[in-house]
């Protein structure tokens, strides 16, 4: 039987993960196993930063949100309970959106809270 080879299997493997690992640093661009092992560790980077970034924006706006109360005169928490009871239906990042590009929506929201 004839020898079985896998030169051209490996090179498309070996090609398409060096291909991924372009632009890192030294030889985890060059060679392969480097490489490889580099892009292991992106892909479970960008995986697990994938979801921390969905946190930090929710605290971005919670930050931002409380600013703005507080220049309004009422606190983070205090609003939000209001705009709950009042069944206002704006998850933060639309509030945050309003606070900074149209203040008077916002403070309109704010009053709404307060009563």
């Amino acid at each position: 039987m004839a020898k079985i080879k896998h030169s051209v299997a490996t090179r498309k493997r070996k090609k398409k993960t060096l291909k991924k690992a372009k632009g890192f640093w030294g030889d985890r661009s060059t060679q392969y196993q480097q490489a490889r092992r580099a892009l292991m560790h992106a892909l479970v980077y960008a995986y697990r930063d994938r979801r921390v970034r969905k946190r930090e924006f929710r605290k971005l706006w919670i930050t931002r949100l409380n600013a703005a109360c507080r220049s309004a005169g009422i606190t983070y928490s205090q609003f939000i309970h209001g705009l709950k009871k009042s069944k206002v239906n704006l998850d933060r990042k639309i509030l945050a959106d309003l606070a900074i590009k149209d203040t008077q929506a916002f403070k309109k929201l704010v009053e709404i809270a307060k009563g």
